[in-house]
């Protein structure tokens, strides 16, 4: 007696995602999502990954660069604050990276890309914030600005080969900088950069007794909510509203005009505020002896941070520039209080 056999499929609970399966499922995004497919490629052309889009491959590398770890160590406001639940320039870079994936999912654009600009723009960013970007800008033609270094980190000095519109972003995702970016992803990018700089640094000044929470625009407190995690929904769900309605990436008058009153206030009441002067005169003093010292000392620049084809002062500004606050005033102290 025969037995029939049985043919037995067994399915995975699993599906073996592809980058050809993940680049067709873009198929499904925005018209005004930039799919990975149509990416302007690399400097060096390279074979595709296997499993990862072009745009996830370039956050992977921005992950592990050590320009992006260094940003632990580096201020976004405060100068080595005592607390541990101040914002670092590497907290303000993972805040700013999911705010700018919120909008990317909410208005149906590419998240990895979205991302790959968010983790990386900041990474040019030299000790002491902005004050120490102050300090640097007299030694570079036409004033030293972040979002160019961070560029030049990954063209030049740690060379990741990334694809054109992840450096674009990177190279926009300030709103002095022009032209504006040329995706919707890098404006995303924009937009998530003010919301979480605003919306953490006014808790920070709270915190560090620059201001009360009652001293913030009423205007601020009326719309937006309370500082934190109300502000940052609040704009970002005006920005995903108003884009959708405006067929354009934008956020609605009155929070737009709310969010620039907030940031006026911030810039006269504490990035700027008389009583932050002394340690602003004080690392900027660091950053600039810092500079005199190894420009009169080119050698003692590490031959690991040095691109050996650009001239002394670029080199210099290079290997200050990528300094973390402790690292800066450590060698500071050792090299210049001697």
């Amino acid at each position: 007696m025969s037995q029939a056999v049985a043919t037995v499929i067994v399915m995975s609970a699993f599906l073996h995602r592809t980058r050809e399966l993940r680049e067709a499922a873009e198929a499904a995004l925005a018209p005004a999502a930039t799919r990975s497919r149509d990416s302007r490629g690399r400097r060096r052309p390279e074979d595709p990954d296997p499993h990862r889009t072009c745009f996830e491959r370039d956050r992977d590398r921005i992950l592990h660069s050590k320009a992006f770890r260094r940003l632990k160590r580096k201020t976004q406001v405060f100068v080595e604050p005592t607390g541990d639940h101040y914002v670092t320039r590497l907290t303000h870079t993972l805040q700013v990276t999911q705010i700018a994936r919120a909008l990317a999912a909410g208005l149906g654009l590419n998240e990895p890309l979205a991302e790959a600009i968010a983790l990386g723009h900041d990474v040019g960013h030299p000790p002491f914030g902005h004050t120490g970007e102050e300090a640097l800008s007299p030694y570079v033609e036409g004033g030293w600005h972040h979002a160019a270094q961070s560029v030049r980190i990954y063209e030049v000095l740690e060379d990741a080969n990334l694809t054109w519109e992840v450096r674009d972003g990177i190279r926009a995702h300030s709103w002095k900088v022009t032209p504006p970016p040329a995706t919707a992803e890098g404006a995303c990018v924009r937009f998530a950069d003010r919301i979480a700089y605003l919306s953490h640094d006014a808790l920070d000044a709270v915190r560090a007794g620059v201001l009360a929470e009652r001293d913030l625009p009423a205007a601020a407190r009326a719309h937006l909510g309370r500082p934190g995690s109300e502000w940052v929904g609040t704009m970002v769900r005006s920005v995903i509203a108003h884009s959708v309605e405006a067929g354009r990436l934008a956020m609605d008058p009155r929070t737009a005009g709310t969010m620039d009153e907030l940031r006026e206030f911030m810039f006269v009441r504490v990035y700027h505020a008389p009583r932050t002067r002394e340690q602003r005169e004080a690392v900027s003093t660091v950053v600039r002896d810092l500079v005199e010292h190894h420009l009169a000392r080119p050698d003692a620049i590490p031959a690991s941070y040095r691109d050996a084809a650009s001239d002394p002062l670029t080199q210099t500004v290079d290997y200050v520039a990528g300094m973390t606050d402790r690292y800066a005033l450590a060698l500071h102290a050792r090299l210049v209080n001697r």
